[in-house]
């Protein structure tokens, strides 16, 4: 029962993106075969994506372990997809309060956006959290512009 004088707690979005070099099609290709995220989905130099699994359906889960390479720490990153159009839109939950919104948006040139929205955790500090998915978004991008 919610307290009439305590406001429900809100959730502001945050959102990163890259413009990549290649159109959606191969855009939606990279950010979703698994081959493919263990080659770009970590942070920085010191971690890794050893293993990545996708079950790329609505109600479907995905499971992308995230490791340091020194074998210091590691967690998986893992939801359920609730929206699947391909080559425009993903959407999937984190839990019960949390959702990811990811969008390839067509650009002039054969260039797409990639953007990703998400409701940050109570964990880290927002802008942490910002940092961290826009890194790995930086990698996605360096991926498919080597020719990845």
């Amino acid at each position: 029962m919610t307290n009439a004088s305590t406001p429900p707690p809100t959730h502001s979005l945050l959102t990163v993106s890259v413009e990549v070099g290649c159109d959606a099609q191969r855009a939606w290709q990279a950010f979703v075969s698994p081959a493919a995220i263990t080659a770009w989905n970590f942070t920085s130099p010191e971690w890794c994506c050893p293993h990545a699994e996708n079950d790329l359906r609505v109600g479907g889960a995905f499971s992308y372990r995230m490791e340091a390479k020194d074998g210091s720490m590691g967690f998986d990153f893992a939801g359920t997809f609730t929206e699947v159009v391909p080559h425009r839109r993903l959407r999937y939950a984190l839990g019960e309060h949390r959702e990811v919104v990811v969008d390839f948006v067509d650009l002039p040139g054969g260039r797409t956006e990639v953007r990703q929205s998400f409701i940050p955790d109570t964990t880290f500090p927002p802008e942490q959290q910002r940092a961290g998915w826009q890194a790995i978004l930086d990698n996605y991008k360096t991926f498919l512009e080597s020719g990845g």
